[in-house]
């Protein structure tokens, strides 16, 4: 095993077991500093940014806006760490307390979970929202970025780190490992002695690799092939909007509509309005047979679309007999992210609703609206797609676990 992700690994362990008895009122005085420190060192962040971007001229476009660092968004990062200030600290609860016969007082507690491992593309933003999420819920942090990013990732650690040891804070809870090989990235997925948790970042391919070699525990995210269905009692303009704004508004992020179902009854008139509305935006439309009849710009869709996030300006247009159609057709090839279905029907909402296998399940709104920020999370740390421990956004509750504090005066068991 690499010594130098073990040694990352205990400094990581000895700042989270300080951090667990950090109370809340240290912990947001901190967030704030750090906050204060990004803009402080907005210049040097941009220049380390502007080296990666440099080097990044084989990315597609969509893939260096998320690697784009300015002012304002440095702004918004120093903004995310406030707002996480400002949230409830979940290590500060109790959940619930009670005495059993025997007389035994049971508390539930949320504690940290330690340390978590995140490993993530060409997100800067990332680095920041990660660590105040995870300070704020007295975990330890180590980072793993891709290497499109690692001049920028390398400066924001460095002044994160900088203004804990200023405030006699533990420095190491965030780490940042600076070699990008996948060697590296392997053997941190297999850090169990000192890693309580692993969460990717990225890409359907990142996820999946992580997924299939850690044998840190995994929580799922990102992945998302999200979709629209416009049943056959919704608006017609308020599907044009929703359609348009979840496809178009930033369509490289993950909870970006991908796929468009429609009822029978209402392709005809509904289809040629809204494929006008996404094309006037550039999206290409690939669809099935009857989509291509009515709108003959239309490309013909592969089976492997129904399948594909795209996070570009290219979505799949399929035609549905029945609302079961689309839930079926959903269900399957969906990654269990994000779906919306447009209808005046309440009714035909809430089964959608019920039916629907997915962390986030819409009437009549965009899907981008899963985001731990528009949720009141503050930041986020992902959006899980699995169902075991946290499903959808995850904030600063999902980063803690429970611990059964039990206190008796005598007892012993009969």
């Amino acid at each position: 095993m690499n010594q130098d992700l073990i040694a990352i690994g205990k400094r990581a362990q000895i700042a989270a077991n300080k951090l667990a008895l950090m109370n809340t009122a240290t912990k947001n005085k901190a967030l704030l500093q750090l906050a204060n420190d990004l803009i402080k060192n907005k210049k040097q962040i941009i220049t380390a940014n502007q080296h990666d971007l440099a080097a990044a001229t084989q990315m597609p476009t969509k893939f260096t806006d998320r690697l784009m660092v300015n002012s304002q968004r440095i702004e918004d990062m120093a903004n995310g760490l406030r707002i996480i200030a400002d949230l409830a600290d979940p290590t500060s609860q109790i959940d619930k307390g009670w005495i059993t016969k025997d007389g035994l007082q049971i508390l539930q507690r949320r504690v940290p979970l330690g340390v978590i491992g995140i490993i993530f593309e060409a997100r800067p933003n990332v680095t920041v929202d990660a660590t105040g999420l995870t300070f704020k819920s007295g975990n330890a942090v180590i980072l793993r970025g891709g290497k499109e990013a690692i001049q920028t990732n390398t400066s924001l650690v460095k002044i994160l780190r900088e203004s804990l040891q200023k405030q006699h804070l533990p420095i190491d809870a965030v780490q940042l490992i600076t070699d990008t090989s996948h060697a590296v990235a392997d053997e941190m997925m297999n850090l169990t002695d000192y890693i309580d948790v692993l969460i990717p970042r990225g890409g359907r391919a990142l996820i999946q690799r992580v997924i299939t070699t850690a044998t840190v525990p995994v929580i799922e995210t990102g992945a998302g092939n999200c979709h629209i269905y416009i049943d056959k009692d919704a608006d017609l303009t308020m599907a044009t909007n929703i359609t348009v704004n979840a496809k178009v508004q930033r369509p490289s992020v993950c909870n970006a509509a991908e796929k468009l179902l429609i009822h029978r009854d209402v392709a005809a008139e509904f289809l040629p309005v809204i494929a006008k509305a996404l094309m006037a935006h550039g999206v290409q439309l690939r669809g099935d047979e009857m989509a291509c009849q009515l709108v003959s710009t239309i490309r013909p869709v592969t089976d492997e679309d129904w399948k594909t996030e795209y996070n570009d300006l290219i979505m799949a247009v399929k035609i549905v007999d029945s609302l079961d159609d689309a839930i079926n057709h959903i269900n399957h090839y969906s990654t269990h992210h994000s779906e919306s279905i447009i209808t005046n029907n309440i009714t035909r909402g809430r089964y959608f609703q019920q039916a629907i296998n997915s962390a986030c399940v819409y009437v009549n709104a965009s899907t981008r609206f899963t985001d731990g920020g528009e949720f009141g999370f503050g930041a986020e740390i992902g959006i899980s797609t699995q169902k075991l421990h946290a499903r959808g956004p995850m904030g600063l509750q999902q980063l803690t676990t429970i611990k059964y504090e039990i206190t008796g005066n005598g007892q012993i068991r009969k």
